[in-house]
């Protein structure tokens, strides 16, 4: 195994409730029954399709997490698929990478200590910027960081391959170029998946729902940008990253 545990909790720690999916009014918000049998809606980090996911009766995990301001006082955390714990909050990767990134428990950039968040390089944001050390003269790198670090969520998994995406993202192909061509300018860029369920074995593009961005990541490849992925298993006690694996291409 190539990384040092690393695990965060769920929906930041929040107590943690079961309930059956009942509907999707809209992207962002699930109906789900508690065990009581109450009826509550809780909000939806990930605004993927997910058709094969939510279907009556799906067992959800969600986050009770009431605050001023908010509409709902639950966060869906993850859908059971079986006995898989998958995981539904587009935003509980970057957070656990920041993790990874600032223990310099993932391999490939154990020697950048120095990690910034959300840096902005002309129209584009990029998840993660590093360096081997602060800057001596400014707050932040932003734009100029050495290395590049771009974070795709994967959840869809089927005999063992995880699948991305699971709908088409021209957004994703945009910087994907982007990162390619930074790297002819003489920076490091990555694209790192963490795949959200333990039963990933490898990771392939799926190519009927974006050729496009199949072929453009085979083509930044080749030019230089660098391609991970990980394993990353869920319980209730949080998501944990794991071993590395392949990308086919």
């Amino acid at each position: 195994m190539e990384t040092n545990p690393i695990q965060i909790a769920l929906v930041g720690g929040a107590p943690l409730v079961m309930a059956s999916f009942l509907a999707r009014p809209n992207q962002f918000v699930v109906v789900a029954a508690l065990a009581d049998g109450s009826i509550v809606q809780a909000h939806m980090a990930d605004r993927g399709r997910l058709l094969t996911k939510l279907l009556p009766g799906a067992q959800l995990v969600l986050g009770h997490k009431p605050a001023e301001g908010r509409k709902t006082a639950y966060q869906v955390a993850g859908v059971y698929e079986g006995n898989e714990l998958v995981s539904l909050d587009t935003g509980l990767p970057n957070r656990l990478v920041e993790a990874a990134l600032r223990a310099r428990a993932l391999a490939p950039f154990a020697e950048y200590g120095y990690v910034e968040r959300e840096v902005k390089h002309g129209a584009s944001r990029f998840d993660f910027g590093l360096a081997p050390a602060p800057p001596i003269h400014a707050k932040r790198y932003g734009g100029d960081c050495p290395w590049l670090v771009e974070v795709k969520s994967v959840g869809d998994a089927a005999d063992g391959l995880a699948l991305f995406p699971d709908a088409p993202t021209v957004r994703g192909r945009r910087h994907l170029l982007e990162l390619a061509q930074l790297h002819e300018q003489g920076r490091r860029t990555a694209v790192v998946f963490i795949v959200q369920r333990g039963d990933a074995q490898r990771v392939a593009v799926n190519r009927q729902i974006d050729p496009a961005f199949a072929e453009t990541l085979a083509l930044v490849a080749t030019r230089g940008v660098e391609i991970y992925a990980y394993r990353c298993p869920l319980s209730l006690a949080g998501i944990q990253l794991a071993e590395q694996l392949p990308v086919e291409l």
